[in-house]
């Protein structure tokens, strides 16, 4: 069951302008850096009410971010739900007839376990489930 809207993941081309940019946007300082290796990409993260912003730069010309941001402007790149249980609602998205673009959930930044929704199967849109990291889900 998809329980939250989790973040807005926005890609950028200089993470450090769109840093400074979105912290006088917003009137605070992100609250988490950090760098997702699996990914090429380095992450930048607001607190917006009970959601986030999430700012991602490809570290690679091989990123996923670099190679969206090669052929699409900068702006919104995907939108993330909060999930109670990310094993069950891939099971759930795939007999509702999704196509996921991981067979299974991968460790994402912020403490995350995350599986993308193809955009041709959910109206053009990337959609990014997650499912947060406890001691009992630790993968």
């Amino acid at each position: 069951m998809f329980t939250n809207l989790e973040h807005l993941g926005l890609a950028v081309h200089d993470l450090e302008a769109a840093t400074a940019l979105y912290t006088t946007l917003l009137g605070q300082p992100p609250y988490k850096k950090e760098h997702v290796a699996s990914e090429a990409v380095d992450t930048v993260f607001f607190q917006v009410g009970g959601a986030k912003i999430e700012l991602l730069a490809g570290t690679s010309p091989d990123s996923a971010i670099t190679k969206y941001l090669g052929k699409k402007p900068e702006g919104i790149h995907h939108v993330a739900f909060e999930v109670a249980d990310i094993r069950a609602e891939m099971q759930r998205l795939r007999q509702e007839g999704f196509v996921l673009l991981n067979e299974e959930p991968k460790r994402g930044a912020d403490n995350k376990l995350v599986c993308f929704v193809h955009p041709k199967s959910a109206a053009g849109v990337l959609v990014e489930l997650c499912q947060s990291i406890s001691p009992t889900n630790h993968e």
